[in-house]
């Protein structure tokens, strides 16, 4: 190297440490896109969670009045449940071409791609069904199993 330029010292790099400061910044936005994406779960779930209890509480003779009646707090439960999975599915559907326009537009930025598989907006569209209706289903379940002789009383 002398022979070459001898005022100028021999630097070197390895090609995998070269590639890698390529991708320090989609590492941190993919940090930052996953704290971010925890705390909306938290806030929606406890969102959910607060339309639940108010739902329970407008329609609380009505659901004593079906236990009266002899309905089970299963199926209490799956009709507390069922107007927030519509919401739900409706809020997938809206977000599902969104999502699958801005994935596709933040993966053309990149030498290699790969395909958008239909499947990953599957699994995160039943993952998002499945937090709700673990979050519907706790508080239907308790206004379900609550004594209808309470609700009813006022009648």
């Amino acid at each position: 190297m002398e022979k070459v330029d001898p005022n100028e010292p021999f630097e070197y790099s390895f090609l995998d440490e070269d590639f890698q400061k390529n991708y320090v910044a989609e590492e941190r936005l993919g940090e930052l896109i996953r704290y971010f994406t925890l705390m909306a779960i938290l806030i929606s779930c406890l969102g959910l969670l607060g339309l639940v209890m108010f739902a329970a509480e407008q329609r609380i003779k009505e659901i004593g009045i079906r236990k009266v009646l002899g309905a089970s707090t299963g199926w209490l439960t799956v009709l507390l449940s069922l107007d927030f999975v519509k919401l739900v599915l409706m809020a997938f559907l809206i977000a599902l071409p969104a999502g699958w326009y801005a994935v596709d537009r933040w993966l053309q930025n990149f030498a290699y791609r790969i395909a958008i598989s239909w499947w990953i907006f599957g699994l995160a569209g039943m993952l998002a069904l499945g937090i709700a209706i673990f979050t519907v289903s706790f508080h239907a379940i308790r206004a379900s199993l609550a004594n209808p002789v309470h609700s009813l009383r006022t009648e």
